[in-house]
């Protein structure tokens, strides 16, 4: 490594996401509604959302040093989500305004914890790779890139193009949809849900297409582990839900800034469990978030 990547490492972040910025408008209900089906709901909130600004902000509450690289309109909504970083100390340098409005998500909550989210992309999909070549010492300083799929595909390949030789790059594929190789082949750490993993055709396929390490969630399960080594399974931290959303969300920031301070995956996991449970016991994404004293306690007690 020669000097000026040296100096441009210590100056970096820990951890760079790329990815969506959502108000989320989250109804609450008994239960969520059948296809066709009208309930009548409990209550009502706004909350700051979209997966991106979930993983940067549970990155900086582990102790992460982070940037957040993403599109937000010129509205009420765009100045709501670029506040809520800023006050977890997430710069937002790269964030761009943009004529489109802000990305919205309709979220329904069961009293059971479950939830059913519409996405409404917005300035998300007026991110595009202009946004990310303009911010490639950005990308090429930091210790880890992590990046969702609520940003168009070409976005994120891209992203995962432009980072330095010692970046690991974490994709947590959702929403579900089907991958192309040329994504695949260059991301290093895949963190999908169950659902996710079907869609993509299972842990042997994705390891035939060459993902070295995949990390799947299993909610009140725990988490998978699979890599060359073979497959580890995670316990799980029991609580009582009321809420998922988010807690993905909360499992990835922290796995993402485990790794930016040197910690092994199978112990980044131990804590992002912790984390991703914890996440479900309090409404909304980002309030559910929790800090990293708050999961240290629980790993200190195991």
């Amino acid at each position: 490594m020669n000097i000026c990547m040296v100096f441009a490492a210590a100056n970096g972040f820990d951890v760079v996401v790329v990815g969506s910025a959502n108000l989320d408008l989250v109804a609450r209900a008994p239960r969520l509604p059948k296809p066709g089906e009208t309930v009548t709901g409990a209550n009502f909130f706004e909350a700051c959302g979209g997966k991106g600004v979930n993983q940067a902000i549970a990155a900086a509450r582990a102790g992460a040093k982070t940037a957040f690289l993403g599109a937000l309109g010129q509205d009420h909504a765009g100045d709501v989500l670029l506040d809520a970083l800023r006050r977890d100390g997430v710069d937002v340098a790269a964030v761009r305004r943009v004529a489109a409005p802000t990305g919205r998500a309709l979220i329904g909550v069961g009293d059971d914890g479950e939830n059913s989210i519409i996405v409404v992309p917005g300035a998300n999909h007026e991110l595009n790779i202009d946004d990310i070549e303009r911010h490639r010492e950005l990308l090429g300083s930091c210790k880890v890139l992590l990046c969702q799929l609520e940003v168009p595909l070409a976005v994120v390949r891209r992203a995962c193009e432009l980072v330095g030789s010692t970046t690991t790059r974490i994709l947590n594929p959702a929403p579900a949809q089907v991958l192309p190789g040329d994504l695949l082949g260059v991301v290093d750490i895949l963190v999908p849900n169950e659902h996710e993993l079907g869609l993509l055709g299972g842990v042997d396929e994705l390891r035939r297409r060459g993902v070295a390490t995949v990390i799947v969630t299993q909610g009140d399960k725990g988490a998978m582990l699979v890599t060359g080594a073979g497959v580890a399974q995670v316990d799980p931290h029991k609580v009582t839900a009321v809420d998922s959303t988010g807690a993905g969300d909360a499992f990835c920031g922290m796995v993402a800034a485990r790794l930016a301070i040197g910690e092994s995956v199978p112990e980044a996991l131990r804590a992002a469990v912790i984390a991703g449970a914890l996440a479900t016991q309090t409404e909304g994404a980002v309030p559910s978030i929790p800090l990293w004293n708050m999961v240290k306690v629980k790993l200190e007690s195991k």
